[in-house]
């Protein structure tokens, strides 16, 4: 479980293919690794993946074809930054929503304009996903909580403030740009229990 709060943004130092699937080696200039243990869960861009072969300053991880058939992971090449987060500890503040890092799918930058010092963002979504997002709810992109503005169709918007655009990848996002999304559990579960009649 994580919080969307991004704790470092890290690189990719190698994407290795590796019989069908991909093994990503990624750099964490900031984040601290002596806390984490082979098998322990860090967000890569708002993926949970399990960190392996750890060194003082960066962790492998495998990415199975799931994984790549349903992120932007399989895109990522060497020096591509990433957000980083590692899994949340009974006990640490809950900053931002709880996120699980099962990224339901893919939404796609279909605008970004000026407003004051922040970046309004537009985004289109699958229309399955549509559903689960609402006006002031929240979202992770890239694996950063946010707050959704509007709501119209397939399309949502979100406020990007300067501290978000410095401290996480979304500072650099441009029309075309896909990020990983993921809906709001709680809004995920209600679905699904209201889809389903009592037994």
């Amino acid at each position: 479980m994580f919080t969307g709060i991004v704790q470092d943004v890290g690189r990719i130092e190698s994407a290795e293919p590796r019989g069908g699937d991909l093994r990503l080696r990624v750099h964490c200039p900031r984040l601290d690794l002596t806390r984490v243990a082979d098998g322990d869960s860090i967000a890569v861009q708002g993926c949970c993946l399990t960190a392996l072969d750890i060194r003082e300053r960066s962790f492998a991880a495998d990415l199975s074809r799931e994984t790549l058939n349903l992120t932007t992971l399989g895109d990522l090449r060497p020096d591509a930054a990433v957000n980083l987060e590692p899994a949340l500890r009974a006990g640490d503040a809950l900053g931002g929503h709880l996120v699980s890092g099962h990224v339901d799918g893919i939404a796609t930058v279909v605008e970004v304009a000026g407003d004051a010092r922040s970046h309004r963002v537009q985004l289109e979504v699958p229309a399955g996903l549509a559903r689960f997002i609402a006006p002031k709810g929240s979202v992770a992109l890239d694996g950063v909580s946010l707050t959704v503005n509007e709501v119209e169709g397939t399309r949502f918007g979100v406020n990007l403030i300067p501290h978000t655009q410095a401290v996480t990848t979304l500072g650099r996002l441009a029309v075309g740009t896909r990020l990983n999304l993921e809906v709001d559990l709680v809004a995920r579960y209600l679905a699904r229990l209201l889809a389903v009649p009592p037994a």
